[in-house]
């Protein structure tokens, strides 16, 4: 009992309240995300688009994406993160209901693009307010639970969306409507605002004026969001060509269900355990293995055509997303100067629409071009991505180094 007491200490202790309310905000709303899991199986199978016609639609929602998350992140700076929360999660129920009901092709792709749009305007709001409020050396573990959260609730999305979207693709889309609605309700109630006094950043640090221009224009952070998105595009795989590339070898919508669903068990069994695991390496060494794994994952999907392979495949994939979370978004909240922090976490946020724009749209056609070749494309990049992070890990702690050495002085002296 002592054991298990200390372990959780290690993995959750020291976590302030607010956390867990946005922890459970996060939990809930993943958990009824089940619409954009099987949005191209719902356009080619309900609305008789073709598999490139189908790709390009889903990318309406990347390219809705990138734009709210840069809205996102400006308005978490300046309004305030539970007010941006709130604003994105209602209008993200709105929209979804609406897309339920909706018919044709050309109103699909524009409510698609205004969901990307609500869907992505929390993101940056929800890592900020996390940094706001967790102190720095328990930044790691909130960020895993973080990551936790959001995996369970896929894997609960996943085993149920199978089952819907077999039954109903309207009860599909409202359902996620709903859990939209109930994670709104959840930081109405719970969540306080964690914006507070902006603190004093060095010019000398930042090297130019402060603004979103500053994240835009810092190579350093530049290069990680890089080699973010190489890693998107990877994950991005599973919510928009695997669905594609399964029903191409006779599975069913429920034989997917249960490939996600097993990478979500597996993110909720094991990664409590990730952060004691990787705690000897450098995270850009642990970039690298776990990119590199993901890659390996994806390439294996080059000879699978049963489902008992596209479930090892799984395994492997997922085991490199779970090393990478705690390092990734650590990096990702170290190298953003203090009173630029929701400005740049849009920035970093951009390549998750991005890849839901590339994935699906150069996917779609790559998989209907080049067939199984596909995923050996996917497993290239994937190993471009783990060469990188290694040749950028230096510069990247060099940067941290120096914001944290500038945090350290007076506020006086940075005047």
């Amino acid at each position: 009992m002592r054991g298990l007491r200390r372990w959780w200490d290690d993995t959750a202790g020291g976590l302030p309240g607010t956390f867990w309310y946005l922890w459970a905000g996060l939990l809930i709303n993943r958990a009824g995300a089940f619409a954009l899991l099987f949005l191209s199986l719902y356009l080619t199978a309900a609305r008789g688009a073709s598999p490139s016609l189908a790709g390009l639609v889903v990318g309406a929602y990347g390219i809705g994406g990138a734009a709210g998350t840069l809205l996102g992140g400006v308005l978490a700076d300046r309004w305030g993160r539970r007010s941006t929360l709130l604003a994105a999660h209602l209008a993200a129920a709105g929209l979804m209901a609406t897309l339920a009901f909706s018919q044709h092709l050309a109103a699909i792709a524009v409510l698609a693009a205004l969901v990307g749009v609500a869907h992505s305007m929390p993101g940056p709001a929800f890592v900020a307010a996390i940094v706001d409020v967790v102190p720095e050396a328990r930044r790691s573990r909130a960020f895993n639970l973080q990551f936790w959260a959001f995996n369970l609730g896929m894997a609960v999305a996943s085993l149920l969306a199978g089952v819907l979207a077999e039954a109903s693709f309207l009860a599909l889309f409202l359902v996620d409507a709903g859990a939209t609605l109930a994670a709104a309700l959840v930081i109405a109630l719970k969540v306080p605002e964690t914006l507070g006094r902006r603190q004093v950043t060095p010019r000398a640090v930042l090297g130019r004026r402060p603004g979103l221009h500053t994240a835009l224009t810092d190579r350093t952070f530049l290069a990680f969001v890089g080699l973010t998105f190489l890693l998107a595009v990877l994950t991005m795989q599973t919510s928009t060509i695997m669905p594609l590339a399964m029903r191409a070898d006779g599975l069913r919508p429920t034989a997917y269900g249960l490939v996600v669903a097993l990478g979500g068990a597996l993110i909720v069994a094991g990664q409590l355990f990730v952060p004691r695991l990787i705690e000897p390496y450098r995270r850009s060494t642990v970039l690298a293995v776990s990119t590199g794994l993901m890659a390996l994952g994806f390439g294996t999907l080059t000879v699978a055509d049963g489902l008992p392979l596209y479930l090892g495949a799984s395994v492997v994939w997922t085991v490199g997303q779970m090393l990478a979370a705690p390092p990734n978004a650590q990096i990702n909240a170290d190298l953003a100067p203090p009173e630029l922090r929701a400005r740049y976490q849009s920035v970093f946020y951009l390549t998750f629409p991005a890849a839901s724009f590339v994935a699906p749209a150069l996917g779609g056609l790559s998989l209907e071009h080049l067939g199984e070749r596909h995923w050996l494309v996917v497993g290239a990049l994937g190993l471009c991505a783990a060469a990188g992070h290694l040749l950028a890990g230096g510069p990247r702690e060099r940067r941290v180094a120096a914001l944290r050495a500038a945090d350290r002085q007076p506020v006086e002296s940075r005047r």
